[in-house]
């Protein structure tokens, strides 16, 4: 029986690999920061900072909602956008596991030699 690719990795490649896909267009890279650096923001507020209509914002909000990275909470014809507790952990975790493995095993697991160069 055949095996799932994704079996091979763990949940938490798996997440992050989610994660990047949602930040997978500059424009969700920049509402991101945007918003991380704001406690919220209405979209169209992001709209007076970035060079794209409304429609398109909104697109890429509804990417970045579905990744589970912003939550937003309509209030009467506006809604107000936050990155999520759970994405900011997230990406300071990731951020941090991407250069560091906890564990020589876990090194080996991917098949890093610590006593070898990259190339």
């Amino acid at each position: 029986m055949a095996t799932a690719k994704t079996d091979a990795f763990t949940q938490d490649e798996i997440a992050f690999a989610a994660i990047a896909r949602a930040l997978g267009h500059p424009a969700r890279v920049r509402i991101l920061r945007i918003l991380l650096n704001r406690r919220s923001c209405v979209t169209g507020s992001l709209v007076d900072l970035l060079p794209l209509s409304q429609s398109t914002v909104s697109q890429h909000l509804k990417e970045l909602r579905e990744a589970g990275l912003v939550d937003g909470v309509i209030d009467g014809p506006r809604t107000c956008y936050c990155v999520t507790e759970r994405a900011r952990e997230m990406l300071r975790s990731f951020a941090a596991d991407l250069v560091d493995f906890e564990t020589q095993e876990e090194a080996n697991d991917v098949g890093l030699d610590p006593d070898k160069g990259c190339c």
